[in-house]
């Protein structure tokens, strides 16, 4: 089910995307919120996707949008995926694959690195901050130091 694009907006924006940013989304079907990173906020973007037939839609999607020197989608598992070059790491998943991607997250994303994720908590993390949008909730959490 791909995120409303409104959602993907304000997960951007919650997230503070900017051009010095590297946004990477685990499960990126479509690739439309790498693509909106790059469009609208002059980020980079990695999608990660496990589906090589939503991953060719994506590719050709940021040829069309003209970004696909600024985007990268990958065919691979999000468990297995390096995400430890990402600032923004971005999920529209369910309570099961985001418990499970905790640790991983935790120990390979950088201290100050933002995670954003429409509809699902990460379990007993405490958000940074949690946005009402139409009937769901966005959450965002930073990486703290080590």
């Amino acid at each position: 089910e791909p995120t409303p694009m409104p959602i993907v907006r304000a997960l951007l924006e919650l997230a503070e995307v900017g051009p010095h940013d590297v946004v990477y989304d685990l499960g990126s079907g479509d690739g439309r919120i790498p693509i909106t990173a790059a469009t609208e906020f002059g980020a980079r973007g990695v999608g990660v996707e496990i589906d090589p037939l939503l991953v060719m839609q994506a590719q050709v999607k940021a040829r069309e949008a003209g970004v696909e020197g600024k985007v990268e989608f990958r065919l691979g598992d999000m468990y297995a995926a390096d995400v430890r070059p990402a600032t923004v790491v971005t999920l529209f998943l369910h309570p099961g694959p985001n418990l499970k991607l905790r640790e991983k997250l935790r120990s390979e994303l950088q201290a100050g690195a933002r995670i954003v994720s429409y509809v699902w908590d990460m379990g007993g993390w405490k958000p940074a901050e949690v946005r009402q949008v139409n009937e769901h909730q966005i959450f965002l959490w930073r990486i703290p130091s080590r």
